[in-house]
């Protein structure tokens, strides 16, 4: 939920890489402080920009949110807060979203391409995600297949952010989503690249409204 104020709503940015390790950051963010997620922008290559916005200690509190985040799975977040952004700005930031025609990916994941229930900061149904990002679209789908072979997971979808980079996503309960990521990463092995493999337990809404129901 946007935070309101007569002031100007500060903007924070946390670029890092790969999609898998770019979500469960924005998830740290939006749960760590009172901030909305306004979308996450590719830029071609393994790299990811995180976009959002809120007052300003809220958006400090989840740079460094970010930044603990990031350390925790073995990466690195370069944060930085504009505590009075210009209104030229703007159409930097709020663009139509576009498919990506070199990797067939979305040129951003913004929470409009799939809209939760106002007034619900956690993922109502409590749902978990298990998210495992590769190089290499074969080693993608043999995962996937074995992932869903595994446990009862439900395909969310995949998502492309160039360079070869493919991430699937799927949800069901805890256990079952861990036990459908953890069979998957180990189909990687000879195929493709295992970028990383992930459980959100219980994913924000707003990450939630960046993917596919």
């Amino acid at each position: 939920m946007t935070v309101k104020s007569d002031r100007p709503l500060a903007l924070g940015f946390a670029e890092l890489a790969f999609f898998s390790i770019t979500a469960l950051v924005a998830d740290a963010m939006v749960k760590a402080a009172g901030v909305h997620l306004l979308g996450i922008e590719t830029t071609g290559n393994q790299n990811l920009l995180v976009r959002i916005e809120g007052e300003v200690s809220a958006v400090e509190a989840a740079l460094v949110a970010a930044d603990e985040r990031a350390r925790q799975l073995g990466g690195s977040a370069v944060t930085h807060c504009l505590a009075r952004p210009e209104a030229a700005l703007t159409p930097l930031l709020h663009f139509p979203n576009a498919q990506n025609p070199l990797y067939g990916g979305r040129d951003q994941f913004l929470p409009a391409d799939f809209p939760q229930p106002k007034d619900k900061p956690m993922n109502a149904n409590e749902q978990a995600l298990g998210i495992l990002e590769t190089q290499g679209l074969t080693a993608l789908l043999e995962a996937t297949d074995v992932m869903l072979k595994a446990a009862n997971v439900t395909l969310v979808g995949k998502e492309k952010i160039g360079a070869a980079y493919v991430t699937v996503i799927v949800r069901g309960d805890v256990a079952a989503v861990k036990a459908a990521v953890d069979a998957g990463a180990k189909a990687v092995d000879g195929l493709g690249k295992l970028i990383a493999a992930h459980v959100i337990a219980r994913p924000h809404a707003d990450l939630v409204s960046l993917l596919p129901k």
